[in-house]
């Protein structure tokens, strides 16, 4: 029999649905009531069940938890090993793993756990615990737990579901006790997260539990060869950190001779250096290559009632706080009715006993006439009494035995029948002021469990460490003129027409052509850019250019100065104007500069030669034409020093400037309009 496509297509459709849906809301996302999945809900019950105040096997309480949780023991056994080490609900005894080396626990039959005294104060109370039948009806398991405190937001939580993500950092204690009491008063809170791997943190781009974090280690200089690493970023260990060492230690990025982990209870990570590296410098550069810091991008994911939503950390902090005043108001409301229903049989009892209302059946014959007698005596007392008798009142006072009666202590019972009134009086004085009430519950939480749970994580801020600035200049790049090849592969032959520069591999190049072309391309290993590379630079951010050209359509001179442009990697950009007869006549870097220029001789001229300072110029875009020299041909140009003339040798650097002289030897002359001749010499720069 064949299937219709379109059944089978809504077939699919159908049971992706389900099984997105049950992924979502049964195993990866956290709920909002409690911030516990299922799994963690169903060892901390199964935890309460077996509690006697005990250790337990942890192989006893991953079989026990099956009976609740439909999957294998290994994935319980994973979440109570994660849950444990939160440090907050579970107490542990044995190896539980490391959160800072990442080392993994023991086999589950060699460790123990039970509840701890928080959790067993804030997490349980059966009065206010919807309960729903297990996955195969023979138990019943909550479907949350009646939290008082913002579990979510104290232990954090991380999942990947079908479609979504979940990413909540934890946070500090006490500060999330303090802001929960600042929203009950109604007074403005700010949170930030904070980690047991303790470090720094930035959170200036941090969104009220979205948007983005960084996380540092903290480094020590010992001295200037040696780095102590203390703290680790959160989402590390040191293990996955001595890893990131060794890469870039092995890619150049850094330079170490050894790293040594002697992490115990606290962390150690030792780094000896290089010779010729010291410590300040390659703390930045640890910092730009490796996982000394993490950025880390939270998303605040969640299960509102039975619904997937983005949350903020305000508003998952307000309704816990709203949650935790009415949960502790339906508390005291429980509390008064099984006072109320104490007191009741308590003046019943005193009554029955005091009054001797057992006498009055002492003659009836039936056990309908027994509770109808015990029923008429009472009609006296009801305005003694707390609400009207039942019947199942009568059959309690009918089960007081002989013994019992007779030694009836009058003023026990009335001592016991104040206490009950006294906190029958204390809970309703409660009741109406239940901000006051919780504020008092925060505080003795807070004076109980907060004293040994500071802050472990350092706020600041920190600047980002550029990998250009951080890198290792370990790259020798060379241009071949007569090859015109480029880059760190091409080999240096020492010849005069050859540029060279050291670099590293993140640095960009400024390349400049003679004809006024010029680009800027990453480090390459071997490039062919032809024979007529001007200049051969690094980028850097506001470098001035001095610069005087020929214009061939002219032929005229021009002196312009800019600074670093903006640019597209690999895109040709020009100088000036592209014409045959245009090039660079000289080229130099900075302030303080100044040139010599030599005019072509003419008969009406008295002076026939000039110096030009080029601070005297504005600075202005790259492909500005710039301002014309003279109105005459320029013959030559040559650097001066402002007071003393003096042609620039070929490839020989000059103090201050990258500046060199590309040749003195004369052009022949050019015709022009003027029956002028042009004899020019061209100047450039390594």
């Amino acid at each position: 029999m064949e299937t219709h496509p379109g059944k089978l297509h809504r077939l699919f459709d159908n049971n992706f649905l389900e099984y997105t849906s049950y992924v979502i809301r049964e195993r990866a996302i956290p709920s909002i009531e409690d911030g516990l999945k299922p799994v963690q809900r169903r060892i901390l019950q199964t935890l309460y069940n077996m509690e006697d105040g005990r250790f337990h096997k942890v192989a006893n309480l991953v079989g026990e938890t099956m009976k609740l949780h439909p999957h294998g023991d290994q994935s319980i056994f994973a979440a109570l090993v994660n849950l444990s080490n939160k440090g907050f609900l579970i107490e542990r005894q044995g190896n539980f793993g490391n959160i800072f080396t990442g080392d993994r626990a023991s086999a589950a039959r060699y460790i123990e756990c039970r509840l701890s005294p928080l959790a067993k104060e804030i997490l349980f109370n059966k009065d206010l615990t919807e309960f729903v039948e297990s996955y195969d009806g023979r138990m019943l398991e909550p479907v949350t737990l009646p939290a008082k405190i913002p579990l979510l937001l104290l232990m954090g939580a991380e999942g990947i579901a079908v479609g979504m993500a979940t990413k909540i950092l934890p946070h500090n204690f006490c500060e999330l006790l303090e802001a929960q009491k600042k929203i009950l008063v109604g007074e403005e809170f700010v949170l930030y997260p904070d980690f047991p791997q303790k470090g720094l943190v930035d959170v200036t781009n941090y969104d009220n539990g979205n948007g983005k974090i960084r996380c540092r280690a903290r480094m020590e200089e010992l001295n200037e060869k040696t780095i102590i690493i203390r703290e680790i970023p959160f989402t590390t260990t040191t293990q996955s950190l001595t890893d990131s060492i060794e890469k870039a230690a092995k890619t150049g990025k850094i330079k170490i001779v050894s790293i040594n982990d002697y992490t115990a209870e606290n962390v150690e990570i030792e780094i000896k250096l290089a010779r010729g590296v010291y410590a300040k410098e390659t703390i930045k550069a640890l910092y730009a290559f490796t996982d000394c810091e993490v950025s880390i991008t939270p998303n605040l994911t969640l299960i509102n009632g039975t619904t997937p939503e983005t949350s903020t950390v305000s508003d998952v902090l307000t309704y816990n706080t709203h949650k935790l005043k009415h949960d502790l108001q339906r508390e005291l409301e429980i509390e008064l009715g099984k006072l109320k229903d104490k007191l009741h049989a308590k003046l019943l009892e005193q009554i029955f006993i005091e009054e001797r209302l057992y006498k009055n059946i002492e003659e009836e014959t039936s056990y309908k006439a027994v509770v109808q007698s015990v029923k008429t005596s009472l009609t006296a007392y009801k305005d003694q009494l707390i609400r009207p008798v039942t019947k199942d009142d009568i059959e309690r006072l009918l089960e007081i035995r002989i013994k019992r009666i007779s030694r009836y202590d009058i003023n026990k019972q009335q001592k016991e029948i104040k206490e009950t009134r006294k906190n029958m009086t204390t809970i309703r004085n409660s009741l109406k002021d239940m901000v006051a009430f919780s504020l008092s519950f925060l505080d003795k939480l807070l004076e109980k469990y907060g004293q040994t749970r500071s802050r472990k994580t350092e706020i600041t801020s920190f600047s980002e460490v550029s990998f250009r600035k951080a890198a290792l200049s370990n790259l020798n790049v060379v241009y071949n003129r007569k090859s015109g090849f480029m880059g760190h592969q091409i080999k240096e032959e020492d010849q005069k027409d050859d540029l060279s520069l050291v670099c590293s591999e993140y640095d960009r190049l400024f390349l400049i052509f003679s004809n006024g072309l010029y680009k800027i391309i990453p480090v390459t290993e071997k490039l062919y850019v032809g024979h007529e590379l001007e200049w051969l630079g690094v980028v850097k951010k506001e470098m001035i250019f001095n610069i005087i050209y020929r214009d061939g359509a002219e032929n005229f001179a021009y002196v312009k100065r800019f600074k670093t442009p903006s640019f597209i990697l690999e895109k040709d950009y020009r100088l000036f104007a592209e014409h045959k007869r245009s090039k660079i006549l000289l080229l130099s870097f900075g302030d303080n500069n100044f040139a010599k220029i030599n005019l072509m001789p003419s008969s009406r001229a008295r002076i026939n030669r000039l110096e030009i300072a080029f601070d005297d110029y504005l600075i202005k875009n790259a492909s500005a034409k710039g301002k014309r020299v003279s109105n005459r041909i320029v013959r030559r140009v040559s650097r001066s020093n402002g007071i003393n003339t003096e042609k620039v040798k070929r490839n020989l650097p000059l103090p201050g400037l990258d500046l060199v002289e590309k040749g003195t030897e004369e052009e022949p002359a050019v015709s022009n309009e003027g029956g002028e001749t042009n004899d020019q010499e061209k100047t450039t720069t390594t």
